[in-house]
């Protein structure tokens, strides 16, 4: 039982990553109705710029983690202004195909500067297990959901209360009426590609001070993109939802896969057959309105 336990704590902590790149995916998604498929190569730049900013530079981290943000809205920006604003008014898989592309380009940078081997970020936060139920849980990822947790509720505050967030939620709805409203489409994109990548770096930092970082990682985009279906792909609660109930369910499964019949590597699949499940039964996710399409 205690071993079940253990995997359920560890699923929502690599659950609480998953909800914030899952967030990227919404935000995005949410001003603008396009699918970022290159959201988990921000995950891999914002972890290898925080990388190199305390290890190569000398950094302390805290600077390195701001400095990181910093970067992470210049990005942002530069990817809406030279890849996304051209496309305005060009259909969605023009759009997606260019997301597709980038996430080749930014991978292909990343290990062109920093190379395939495995990087590992300098100790943080205490080593020294803190106890919760009996069961030895590690300070980063009690830090992990808290600051997930944080995240999560600064945003639903923002969207729910803030004009920008209001602002962003209309040009979502109808970018006409937004326009005619006084709306400036063009800033609203942008401000959610720089929100995106500042979410998608902070869930990059964690991981690299829970696993290490290397190229690989810009494939927790598709890894998360389970949890964003299931949730929603225009719902926040559904982000931080879906990020969860996707890592518990992987950790467990493979517990199970692994005790039951002696398979490992189920926590790979777990998620893409929740994903079929879920396209079967609620498209539009447990938290999505019905009107959105299939993608």
């Amino acid at each position: 039982m205690e071993q079940y336990l253990q995997l359920v704590i560890n699923g929502l902590v690599v659950g609480s990553i998953y909800s914030l790149v899952a967030l990227g995916f919404v935000i995005i998604y949410k001003a603008t109705k396009v699918v970022n498929f290159a959201q988990g190569e921000l995950v891999m730049v914002g972890a290898y710029i925080c990388f190199s900013l305390t290890v190569q530079f000398h950094i302390p981290f805290f600077w390195s983690f701001l400095l990181t943000l910093g970067f992470s809205v210049l990005l942002g920006l530069c990817i809406e202004r030279l890849a996304l604003r051209p496309l305005i008014g060009e259909s969605g898989i023009s759009v997606i195909m260019v997301t597709i592309g980038l996430s080749s380009v930014l991978r292909s940078l990343v290990q062109l500067v920093w190379g395939h081997d495995l990087q590992v970020y300098p100790q943080v936060l205490p080593t020294d297990p803190v106890f919760i139920a009996g069961l030895p849980v590690a300070p980063v990822y009690i830090a992990a959901l808290a600051l997930s947790a944080l995240l999560f509720a600064v945003f639903t505050l923002f969207f729910k209360y803030s004009r920008l967030g209001i602002a962003m939620r209309a040009t979502a709805h109808d970018q006409q009426a937004a326009q005619s409203m006084g709306i400036s489409v063009k800033n609203i994109f942008a401000l959610s590609w720089c929100i995106a990548a500042v979410v998608s770096s902070i869930g990059g930092l964690i991981l690299g001070n829970i696993n290490g970082i290397d190229p690989h990682l810009g494939h927790l985009g598709l890894a998360v993109f389970p949890a964003v279906i299931l949730g929603g792909l225009d719902s926040l609660l559904g982000a931080a939802v879906g990020g969860l109930l996707i890592g518990v369910i992987e950790n467990v499964c493979d517990g199970l896969a692994v005790n039951l019949f002696g398979l490992g590597g189920f926590k790979e699949v777990a998620a893409f057959v929740v994903l079929v499940i879920i396209l079967m039964i609620r498209p539009y996710g447990l938290f999505g309105t019905e009107e959105i399409e299939r993608v």
